[in-house]
Order: C-alpha cells, then structure tokens, then sequence
C-alpha cells in the first residue's frame, strides 16, 4: 500500500493524542495481522528490582512507563520478546511499564519526540534523527554490540533484493548489479526507515550518477520505478518481494534473520541466497522455501535506543542502561538468541550482537 507524507503525519497525530488521554488501546500480544498489530499493546511487567532500582525507589513519580515500538517489532512473533523488555525496565525502575505496538514508523517517532512514549527501543538511526530534531531532549541510551561485545563492528545489513528465479535479469558479466532496477515494481519499508529507505535509496543515486537522480525521484510519484511500494516493516517489504507485488525489495537481515536460512553464498554478501524456512511464523508462515538473492548489500550502524527525559529522571535512565549493558541482560536468550537453535527467538543473533554497549548521539552523525 503507498503511503504518502500526509496521511502519515495525521496519523501520527492522532496517536499522540490518543496516548496523551491515555484512550489507547491495550491488546497488542492478540493481533494476527502480520507483520504488525493494528491494536496497541500493553503489559503490567513484573519483576524484582535490582540495587539500582532501590536507589530510586523513593522517586515520586510512580506512573507507567510506555514504551513504543517500531512496526517490525509489533508482530505477535515479538510479544515475548517485548514482555521481557518490559520485565527489565521495571526490574531497573520499579514502575509498570506498558508496551505500545505501531503500523507505521511515523507514530514511533512521534510517541518519542512528543513524550505520550517515554523509551523508543530497537530504532533506526534516521527516526532517530528525525525524532531529536523534534525534540532535542531525547538521547540515545545504547545500541547492541557487534560480536565482540564491542562498538567498533556493531552493524546490521541493508539489502535490496530480487527473486532467485529472477536474479540473472540483475547480473553485469558475471556479477549482480542493481543496474536493472530502473522502470521494475519496488517495495521499501518507510520513508523513515534507515536500512529499508535511506541507505538504499543512498545507494541507488550513487549508482545512477548520470540521471541525476534525488531521493523525491525514487518515490511513489517519481519517475525512476514503474511503481513504488511501502512495507511499513522490513517483514512487510520482504512481503511484497516474495508474492510477486513487486519485481525487487528492500529490507534489512537483523529483521528477517528469524524467518530465513541461508541457502547458498555467504551471508551478507551480495549473491547470497535466502530462503523462508519451514515453521516461519507469520506474515512468512504459508511462504517456506521462497528464495531470493542479494543483489546489493551495505553497512548500516546498529540502531539506538532512545528515551525521552519527561517522564523519566536521569537517575532511572542510568538504571535503565547499566542493566541493558549489564552481563545479566547479555546472557538473556530472549534478546540475543542462538539462532542455531530452530526453537529459539529474540531481537539478535548471538553470532552478530554480544550484549549491548553504551552508545553517544554523535556516532549517528554520518546519518546526518
């Protein structure tokens, strides 16, 4: 479905309204509707409080907690691994914490800037951005570490991919190149999304230096694609790819990795196949054993985690970061899981991400 600016911006404005009078709906973990819910959600966490949450245990402020997440996040496949977020914000804080699930990346951002959202996890750096522009008081907490537990490779891949059958309509000799992709069908995630719009768009303007191309050109209304497709999740886009809405997609590996296996080539490189794996959970749950390869992959920093000062003291902030950054939460299978374990689910794979890692807003600078 296209999404234009307008209808995305009332949107979002309707949503912070909503939460500000506190009329926002409750029943996230029971949607079906993949790969987000179209309810928003929320859990009374439990948990014990730790030494830090002591220390702040006699903060008058005892409101909830709300914590927004991005579409990709707000399937029912991700329910678990938001209850456990919750758990541990209130084991930091010791206030309730509710989960709030979007559609659209647009609400997020705006729930963070405006405060009706008083923690945004799992961000990209764009919304990010776009969301301290907003409202310079919003900071970045901490991001997951790369495999070393370290900053210095903590990246994630933007792909743009095509079907398997098709992928030799996008060879150059006998290398792949999205020198083909001019005139077909394309799905992106959002205009706001860094790995499902910015990068590739970044590289697609690259490659076509001689069109002059600006970003305006790749959209809906422009006049590079034949058509133009918005996801609203990096599931979603994945969506579009492998039912044939459109002819090549955009989306990143941290968000499909659950529901693909590698069939060939080398992961995040481009050529390398994928396939949707048998027992996939919805929206890829009646799509096992659809292929498609990498035709262009790039480096994208691992997002942040971002809370907004209103509603929340500097001292539960710190609470919040020293036990997301703690051994404790590094070792939490619900949030880095062993994907060689075909039970196991969470926000990143043990081979990629070790723990998370304090981050400064200005690591995001080259976004800028």
């Amino acid at each position: 479905m296209r999404k234009h600016t307008a209808s995305k911006v009332i949107a979002a404005i309707l949503f912070v309204v909503v939460m500000a009078t506190g009329m926002t709906g409750c029943n996230s973990n029971t949607s079906s509707n993949p790969p987000a819910s179209d309810n928003q959600g929320s859990s009374n966490a439990q948990g014990n409080n730790t030494t830090a949450s002591n220390s702040i245990s006699e903060q008058k402020n005892t409101s909830t907690i709300n914590v927004v997440w991005y579409p990709n996040e707000s399937a029912n496949t991700h329910a678990e691994v938001r209850e456990e977020v919750a758990n541990l914000i209130k084991q930091a804080t010791g206030r309730d914490v509710k989960n709030v699930t979007t559609t659209d990346y647009t609400i997020a951002i705006e729930a963070i800037a405006s405060g009706s959202a008083d923690i945004a996890m799992a961000m990209g750096a764009v919304g990010y951005i776009e969301a301290k522009n907003k409202n310079p008081q919003i900071n970045v907490m901490f991001t997951n570490a790369d495999k070393n537990g370290k900053i210095d490779e903590a990246k994630y891949f933007s792909w743009i991919c095509v079907p398997t059958d098709k992928a030799d309509n996008y060879k150059d000799g006998d290398s792949f190149s999205i020198e083909n992709i001019k005139g077909q069908k394309m799905s992106f995630v959002s205009n706001s999304s860094t790995s499902g719009f910015k990068v590739p768009t970044s590289s697609i303007i690259d490659h076509f230096k001689s069109d002059s191309l600006i970003q305006d050109d790749l959209l809906p209304d422009g006049n590079f694609f034949k058509e133009v497709l918005f996801g609203q999740s990096h599931q979603g886009s994945a969506v579009n790819l492998i039912t044939g809405n459109v002819d090549v997609a955009a989306f990143c590996d941290i968000e499909l990795a659950p529901y693909i296996e590698l069939k060939s080539g080398t992961e995040n490189t481009v050529g390398a196949v994928y396939a949707i794996k048998a027992g996939a959970d919805a929206p890829f749950d009646t799509h096992a054993g659809k292929e498609f390869t990498v035709i262009a992959c790039t480096p994208v920093f691992n997002g942040p985690n971002v809370a907004n000062p209103k509603n929340l003291s500097e001292e539960e902030i710190e609470a919040i970061t020293v036990l997301f950054t703690s051994a404790e939460v590094t070792d939490n299978t619900k949030i880095f899981y062993d994907a060689e374990d075909p039970n196991a689910f969470g926000l990143y794979k043990i081979g990629s991400s070790k723990g998370y890692i304090r981050v400064e807003d200005s690591w995001y600078d080259p976004y800028r």
